[in-house]
């Protein structure tokens, strides 16, 4: 799915196993967000061929948070590919699944505050909740915000989790509110498309989930 031009959505639609949609933003450096899980690649490579990229086009893939239906993928990396997440993540990771979960070691942390690839200028957002160390990532310019499973169409991330917390994730859903957001860009379901759909999504959210986290 073409969101606009530079940024693509590889929408995970099956019910039978679990894994989570991954975006691809192809406006100088190459950048895979969230690819998922090891064995369930293949609605991300059908997206980079549909957009003429090969997998080992990747120069950047940047983790939302440690769940392996989000980060298990970076085992496929090529070598000219690096990655990051937030350090309190890595450290929860390591120190929950260290054992026998694959994971190579990150080749830079996402901390709070601005990130640049190439001439792009991203937000890192603290947004513990769903998972300690978990990051939203705004994309100004482009009014994008890539969520992970903070927030979703009309749904919010479990809390039920090792290291969930409901007043947390609360804070952290308040805190990207306030974002001017025209595209809101989730980990599950479908994206949420127009400031004012956006905003109607957060009253939603806010209305039907606040009273019982």
């Amino acid at each position: 799915m073409k969101i606009f031009d530079g940024l693509h959505a590889f929408i995970w639609q099956s019910y039978r196993e679990n894994n989570c949609n991954a975006y691809f933003i192809d406006d100088g450096k190459k950048i895979l967000i969230d690819p998922g899980h090891e064995h369930l690649l293949s609605h991300v490579e059908q997206g980079l061929q549909t957009a003429g990229i090969s997998w080992n086009g990747i120069e950047v893939v940047l983790i939302t948070h440690g769940h392996p239906d989000h980060m298990e993928g970076i085992a496929q990396l090529g070598d000219r590919t690096v990655w990051g997440i937030s350090q309190k993540e890595h450290d929860f990771v390591k120190k929950m699944a260290g054992r026998y979960f694959r994971m190579p070691e990150p080749d830079f942390f996402l901390g709070t505050g601005d990130l640049i690839l190439g001439k792009n200028r991203f937000e890192v957002i603290s947004t513990p909740g769903h998972s300690p160390g978990s990051i939203c990532l705004y994309w100004p310019v482009r009014k994008a915000l890539f969520t992970g499973d903070l927030i979703f169409q009309q749904g919010i991330g479990r809390t039920d989790l090792p290291g969930g917390d409901g007043s947390q994730l609360k804070e952290s859903i308040k805190k990207i509110a306030a974002l001017d957001v025209e595209y809101l860009l989730p980990g599950h379901g479908g994206p949420v498309v127009g400031t004012e759909a956006v905003q109607e999504n957060f009253r939603i959210v806010e209305q039907q989930w606040f009273d019982y986290i």
